[in-house]
């Protein structure tokens, strides 16, 4: 009996422990204390904790954390056991993890898997527009060079930023004397807001920063971060984290607002008055006139998990109601770090759009009132991992955006950029190709590599043209044209050297010799008489010749090969340049610009070939000539 109730004491310790470590995860998930929540959870499943319950807020954790090897492991398991009951979301966030490890294939089925449970859901929509988005992503028109990680960067997470005067305000979780105590979401020390001076950006070199200064004016024992200044510098918007009891539950974001006192001495800080304490206002982005104010809120009524904002901001510097940036913008998943530019274009991070995993960075112009469809950035700036907190100096020269991607020093990391600012030009003289003669009046337009018109100019008196300021590295086509003469191009590819001048010279042939409009053989097929696709191509340079001199009147004459009876062939020839005569009216040419249109036979054969030729020495024999009998003067003398 003794044994007995010792083994009863021991089970009993063993189910009392067991059940206090499940609360403990349980109450640790639930204050957003993933790191904490994730060890627990991971040694119940280790006992043979099976439930949805641990294995779904495993993986959560574990995610939440940016863990996404282990995440992936644990969202496998999930879906092995408990797929029929998974929620949206938990196929959302395997497909992220999928992806940020490198496996897109299958984190492209997972995703598609959620059309099934939701088949409205704007991730999957997005997905099957553009199954070809992570190849466009990953080979975007260079832009964005000298990814550099700042010299400031520490073992701890530092991200965000704002530009001003020179300046990089950022934030840090970096241990000091006065920052000591542990968060425990992430394990690391609570936010503070530094500042560093920006180094000279050097011609084609990477940006840095010099050493950091906490602003301490703005340090309280709570979380602060994401700063944003006036213009005039006086005025500092920025996130806090505050907590109500226990200071190690999680915070809820509220922004505040301080005014410059002296130096980096900030003070009247309060918070705004939207703030609210049933969920989380932060991340604060003025307009470029600052007149608005944008944010990320989790706020009921909006479309995902946190979702971007705007306020209005009176001239008293009372706010209007926030108004919900739409679903242009925001999605099912998280839209953060909003930052707009001078130019009024609206940054922000999203793991809802389609991305190259986890959080990427997109760009949207302002479209009237509203912002239009997110543009991905792509990479290098976006990748595997969390990319976000992107901003950009005024002359929109270069910036900086914060990333927890490989080989960085810490938790998350500052990079700097600069924006590829190489630009060449191509020029050169066109003139024809007999004499060299420079030739005016030519129309020469560039052509992109893909194919569309990007400009248009017409040569001066000596020939020549210039189109500046077109991007280095890309393939393009210059091609010239004047009525009188052939169509010339040449192919040119721009190098990565800036205000590189590269030559493309054209030589046109004169369809105008002497007394003829020359251009090449029109042939007809044997024994008919019908105009052939090659001839009509060769027929609209008579056409566009003829248009171009509205006085010019030509005579028209046609020949066959030997074959067939003499009078067949008279009468086949005259059936050609009729035909062909035809075709010219067709396209708008006055009748009585025709003098003539004559058939000669075999009268007139180029090779003498009557008998034992070859078929192509009886199609050079089947031609067509095109006499100038009135306006040859003038063309010629506008040519020279």
């Amino acid at each position: 009996m003794k044994r007995i109730i010792v083994i009863l004491l021991l089970l009993g310790v063993c189910f009392t422990s067991y059940g206090q470590r499940r609360y403990a995860a349980n109450r640790y998930f639930k204050e957003f204390a993933y790191s904490k929540s994730g060890e627990l959870y991971q040694q119940l499943y280790d006992k043979g904790d099976r439930s949805y319950e641990v294995i779904s807020r495993l993986a959560d954790s574990y995610y939440f954390t940016s863990s996404y090897t282990k995440a992936e492991g644990s969202y496998e398991k999930l879906m092995e056991q408990y797929e029929g009951v998974a929620s949206p979301e938990h196929f959302f966030r395997y497909a992220q993890v999928l992806k940020s490890n490198g496996n897109v294939p299958e984190s492209d089925k997972w995703l598609l898997k959620l059309k099934e449970l939701k088949g409205d859901d704007s991730r999957v929509l997005a997905l099957e527009a553009n199954k070809q988005y992570f190849s466009e992503y990953t080979n975007k028109p260079k832009t964005y060079v000298n990814i550099h990680n700042l010299a400031i960067n520490t073992e701890y997470s530092d991200f965000g930023g704002f530009i001003h005067e020179g300046n990089l305000y950022f934030s840090s979780t970096k241990a000091d004397s006065d920052n000591k105590k542990i968060y425990k979401w992430n394990n690391q020390p609570y936010l503070n807001i530094y500042k560093s001076e920006e180094q000279q950006l050097q011609e084609g070199g990477s940006l840095d920063v010099g050493a950091s200064e906490k602003i301490v004016s703005l340090s309280s024992k709570f979380h602060e971060s994401n700063p944003v200044l006036s213009k005039d510098g006086n005025i500092m918007y920025f996130t806090r984290g505050i907590t109500s009891g226990d200071i190690e539950k999680t915070a809820k974001l509220k922004i505040y607002k301080a005014k410059k006192q002296y130096d980096d001495t900030w003070g009247t800080i309060e918070e705004l008055p939207f703030n609210n304490d049933d969920y989380s206002i932060g991340h604060p982005s003025l307009s470029a006139d600052e007149k608005t104010l944008y944010f990320v809120s989790d706020m009921p009524g909006g479309y995902g998990e946190t979702d971007l904002y705007q306020v209005s901001i009176s001239e008293d510097g009372s706010f209007g109601e926030p108004e919900n940036l739409g679903k242009t913008i925001n999605t099912e998943g998280r839209e953060m770090f909003p930052y707009v530019g001078s130019n009024n274009r609206l940054y922000f991070a999203s793991d809802g759009h389609l991305g190259l995993g986890a959080l990427d960075i997109f760009e949207s112009k302002l479209e009237g009132s509203e912002y239009g469809t997110p543009v991905n950035l792509g990479a290098p700036i976006n990748g595997p991992l969390d990319d976000f907190g992107f901003i950009i100096d005024k002359e929109r020269k270069a910036g900086y955006f914060s990333s927890n991607r490989e080989g960085g020093k810490g938790d998350d990391d500052i990079y700097s950029f600069r924006i590829y600012q190489c630009k060449e030009a191509i020029s050169g003289i066109i003139s024809e190709s007999k004499t060299g003669n420079p030739i005016s009046g030519v129309s020469v337009r560039l052509i992109d590599d893909k194919g569309e018109p990007i400009s248009e100019q017409t040569t001066s008196s000596g020939g020549g043209y210039s189109f500046t300021e077109i991007d280095c590295e890309r393939k393009y086509i210059v091609v010239a044209s004047k009525p009188e003469y052939v169509q010339g191009q040449f192919e040119q590819t721009t190098l990565d050297v800036d205000k590189k001048e590269l030559q493309a010279n054209i030589a046109l042939e004169s369809l105008i010799v002497e007394d003829q409009i020359v251009i090449n053989p029109i042939y007809f097929d044997f024994n008919l008489d019908s105009i052939r696709a090659d001839a009509e191509y060769e027929l609209e340079h008579i056409v566009s010749v003829m248009k171009a001199n509205p006085e010019m009147v030509i005579r028209i004459e046609s020949h066959t090969d030997s074959r067939g009876t003499a009078a067949y062939n008279e009468n086949l020839s005259q059936r050609r340049a009729d035909s062909t005569k035809d075709y010219i009216i067709s396209r708008g040419i006055s009748s009585d610009r025709i003098e003539s249109a004559v058939g000669y036979g075999e009268r007139q054969l180029l090779n003498n070939c009557r008998e034992d030729c070859t078929e192509e020495e009886h199609e050079q024999n089947r031609r067509s000539y095109f006499f100038i009998v009135k306006g040859a003067d003038n063309v010629k003398s506008s040519n020279q």
